[in-house]
């Protein structure tokens, strides 16, 4: 097989949560197979295996600045509180 490389607005598309309850080993193949019906690559720059990572990886790190400062993002509690978050910047994992 070939794996073809695609832009990211693509790959965005491709992960995406079906609207059915399903499990774990469903959506992961279904994940795979919409990535091989629409050319996204598995694996490599810009591929469905990076992009996985990289959405778990920030909503992980997201849910950790949100229990250590103990509010939601943009969250009007958290304002001039001395806890506050002050901005973000890119990041590459």
């Amino acid at each position: 097989m070939t794996e073809t490389a695609v832009g990211n607005e693509q790959a965005e598309q491709v992960v995406q949560a079906p609207s059915s309850a399903v499990s774990d080993g469903q959506f992961a193949a279904m994940l795979v197979d919409r990535a091989w019906n629409e050319g996204l690559q598995l694996t490599g720059e810009g591929g469905l295996v990076q992009q996985l990572t990289k959405r778990v990886l920030e909503s992980a790190l997201e849910g950790e600045i949100t229990d250590h400062a103990g509010y939601e993002k943009h969250d009007p509690a958290g304002k001039n509180n001395g806890n506050s978050r002050n901005g973000t910047r890119a990041k590459t994992v």
